[in-house]
């Protein structure tokens, strides 16, 4: 990071610019920098970052960071300068911790980091070393670095490719002719006919028993 997270806090001059008259920051409209808020607190919070003290400073030294590019790149909106600064924000920090180069060519340095987190236990052991400037325990150096090599180097993303389905034939069956529906139309009516005969002649002979 250019900028340590406590200096980022604490210095007054690069503080949160006040909001203008007009409801604007920086020539941004204060809801879009609300928007803006929401989505890196949702990032953090999707890397288990549970200390509101912590996703709070967090939160707010990205987003002092896109503020410090909206006058001179209006053509980005704010939620994409605050995406593109957490992201990172977050590699350099990885780089760092990970002693790996943040364009290296595996392009996985992201990923791999973030899985390193969650094998580490960072959110339940290191959470108060998470974007901390260095130096860190050495306990949780080597537990992130032994993560790292555990998600990687092969660690890849998968992608399924939507494949046509492979369906069989459905039979055909023939269409029956008008004079064959009238045909079995007549057949159906008289076996009708007969097994009712056949169930009265039953009825009769069950109700006279034949003597001798």
């Amino acid at each position: 990071m250019d900028l340590s997270l406590e200096s980022a806090l604490n210095d007054r001059e690069a503080g949160t610019p006040e909001i203008e008259q007009t409801g604007r920051i920086v020539g941004r409209p204060v809801e879009d920098w609300n928007a803006a808020y929401a989505k890196v607190e949702s990032y953090f919070h999707a890397l288990r970052v549970r200390d509101k003290v912590l996703l709070g400073r967090l939160v707010i030294h990205v987003l002092k960071r896109a503020m410090r590019r909206a006058p001179q790149e209006l053509h980005r909106s704010v939620t994409e300068l605050s995406a593109e600064e957490m992201d990172l924000v977050v590699n350099d920090w990885f780089a760092q911790v990970l002693q790996d180069s943040p364009t290296s060519t595996d392009n996985m340095l992201s990923t791999r980091g973030r899985l390193a987190l969650l094998l580490a236990n960072m959110p339940g052991k290191w959470q108060d070393q998470f974007l901390r400037s260095g130096p860190w325990p050495d306990e949780f150096v080597k537990a992130m670095r032994d993560a790292y090599l555990t998600a990687g180097p092969d660690f890849q993303l998968s992608k399924m490719t939507p494949r046509p389905l492979d369906l069989l034939p459905l039979p055909t069956l023939p269409i029956p002719t008008l004079t064959q529906l009238r045909q079995w139309s007549y057949w159906k009516m008289i076996l009708a006919w007969v097994v009712f005969a056949l169930v009265l002649v039953a009825i009769f002979i069950l109700t006279h028993p034949l003597t001798r």
